[in-house]
């Protein structure tokens, strides 16, 4: 049975059809690579299913449980979590408050986190915890602003698995990364899924990265899936070499 699927998931914009009757499943325990073209789909298809977006017709299904209309914070609860392109961290807070501020949302504790943080010994130790998994517990007292972007892009991937997700999408993992930090950050990121019993699904636009960590791929082109096999079968698919890569994969 799969972790998530979605059947006929449409998102149009206007004219523009972002997410065309969609059919898209992720199975336990598997790295799926999400690629595609700037405009493939691929972060609004994320976008759906994580609840940042409604989608016009179809339905999500994941782990048994209707989510179609569920918000955000209700997938969460059920197991599905993300990081971002784009790093949400708070700058002016410690890696480590930015880990607990995590589990305190996930208790339902935010309202009263000035008088929790400093005398919550358990969430600060989890906090720790997740920070040493990611390698970043020399950093636990330094400011998020101040760490370095493969750091940042450690400590945002951290946070969403301090939410404790059955399902994790990681948008660009390595994006604005050097090619040398690109390899560490994937080789720890793949770690914790394989021994966290997590699934997780990898959107990005770095072939290298793609074909190296996937266990299946699902390529997207103008809003519906081109293709969707083992990393073999996509490196082989004409279809997928001419529309996304224009030349064969390496």
């Amino acid at each position: 049975m799969p972790l998530l699927q979605t059947t006929k998931v449409r998102k149009w914009f206007g004219a523009t059809h972002a997410v065309d009757d969609v059919d898209f499943v992720v199975n336990p325990g598997e790295l799926l690579g999400l690629i595609g073209s700037n405009g493939a789909g691929k972060t609004t298809l994320v976008n759906l299913i994580s609840g940042l977006l409604r989608p016009d017709a179809g339905r999500i299904v994941f782990d048994g449980v209707d989510v179609t209309h569920q918000s955000v914070h209700e997938r969460i609860r059920e197991g599905i979590a993300r990081s971002f392109q784009l790093v949400n961290l708070f700058d002016q807070m410690t890696a480590l408050d930015n880990a607990a501020l995590t589990i305190f949302a996930r208790q339902g504790k935010t309202r009263r986190l000035a008088a929790l943080a400093d005398r919550d010994r358990a969430v600060l130790d989890e906090a720790m915890e997740v920070l040493q998994r990611f390698g970043l517990e020399s950093k636990a007292r330094m400011l998020a602003g101040g760490l370095a972007q493969g750091e940042r892009k450690l400590l945002d991937v951290a946070l969403a698995y301090a939410l404790r997700p059955k399902l994790l999408f990681l948008d660009e993992p390595t994006s604005g990364v050097s090619t040398r930090e690109k390899a560490p950050i994937m080789d720890i990121v793949t770690a914790i899924v394989r021994t966290g019993g997590i699934t997780a699904v990898v959107i990005e636009h770095d072939m290298d990265v793609v074909f190296t960590y996937s266990d299946r791929i699902v390529a997207m082109h103008e809003g519906t899936i081109l293709a969707d096999g083992t990393p073999d079968e996509i490196r082989r698919n004409e279809r997928v070499t001419t529309t996304l890569i224009g030349t064969a994969v390496e």
